[in-house]
């Protein structure tokens, strides 16, 4: 029996041009790759006001997670859909510095302003990403867009906070805004994917990053089983946008988020029609971490450092409105 296996390996291996490969390797190539298992289901948790415009539930953070299957991702807001009535009033949150990690926002609906002292700014519409690099530090800002606080409608947005290895913790800041037109959308498996960062079936995600991520939306296009695969010992987190889903026997209810072990290098996901997911994977960033207020460094010292650089207004400062009419 063994040897009509080998024989046939080798047919197979001589079919496809890998001759002189042995049946052992051959068998370990052709063997499935092995399924990574949930960690846990997070329910959403209460929501609270940042600033005036965002009523976000946090998903998950440092500080109620183990980051052994976060990192490199340090935190995440899902403010889920909200009616925001017409207004000439600001809706966000004001200037307020941060140091050590990006800052990745995401328009699932509605427009939103950002500036930051480092000279980005710009604004994302629906289907939009803006990814700030705070670096060495920066003072930023975020509003929803003038035209949609004017018009009004019903706002969804999710903010992620990415953190950056110790080489890059005083790196220069960055601001990167993309729009929805500038992703690539490919067709997998019956789904649409929604390519941010990282590669998918050798397609490039624009969204440039200091440490290896994939980062991807998947849209729901008819029931169906999807097989994603990720780097073995990397982290991943699902977010269920909208809709349902399920993995194995457990189901994903809408607003939910799913941490998964670091063994394995699969992800088998039953999708619904309707069914949004953002899905996070990267590279764990295994080094000390200490998140304190807007700051995520590699020690104590290092945060109360930070503070003392923002109060010395090393950071910079936003130019505000009244200031630039005047200059």
């Amino acid at each position: 029996m063994k040897q009509d296996r080998r024989t046939w390996l080798s047919k197979i291996a001589a079919a496809v041009g890998l001759v002189g490969i042995s049946p052992y390797f051959l068998r370990r190539w052709m063997m499935p790759k092995p399924e990574k298992r949930i960690h846990k289901i997070i329910d959403p948790k209460d929501r609270h006001w940042v600033g005036n415009g965002f009523y976000v539930s946090t998903m998950f953070s440092v500080h109620s997670e183990d980051y052994r299957y976060l990192s490199p991702f340090i935190m995440l807001d899902h403010a889920a859909p909200r009616y925001f009535a017409p207004t000439e009033e600001k809706h966000g949150v004001g200037e307020h510095p941060h140091r050590g990690f990006e800052t990745v926002t995401f328009a699932i609906k509605g427009e939103i302003d950002h500036r930051d002292s480092g000279g980005g700014g710009g604004t994302i519409g629906t289907g939009g990403v803006q990814w700030m690099t705070a670096g060495e530090g920066v003072v930023h800002e975020e509003f929803h867009s003038r035209r949609f606080a004017e018009s009004g409608g019903e706002f969804e947005m999710v903010q992620l906070w990415v953190n950056l290895p110790q080489r890059y913790k005083m790196t220069k800041p960055r601001y990167q805004s993309i729009n929805r037109d500038q992703f690539p959308h490919l067709s997998h498996q019956g789904q649409e994917i929604k390519l941010i960062a990282g590669t998918f079936a050798d397609k490039q995600g624009p969204a440039l990053t200091h440490s290896p991520i994939t980062m991807f939306e998947i849209f729901g296009k008819k029931p169906g089983k999807l097989e994603l695969d990720f780097t073995e010992n990397s982290n991943t987190i699902f977010i269920q946008i909208a809709g349902e889903a399920s993995i194995g026997e457990k189901s994903i209810k809408q607003g939910q988020a799913v941490l998964f072990q670091r063994t394995g290098a699969r992800v088998t996901v039953n999708i619904e029609i309707g069914s949004h997911i953002l899905v996070l994977n990267g590279e764990p960033i295994d080094e000390p971490i200490v998140a304190y207020g807007p700051f995520v460094m590699n020690t104590r010292e290092e945060i109360v450092r930070a503070f003392q650089d923002f109060q010395a207004g090393q950071m910079g400062q936003l130019v505000h409105e009244q200031e630039r009419k005047e200059t």
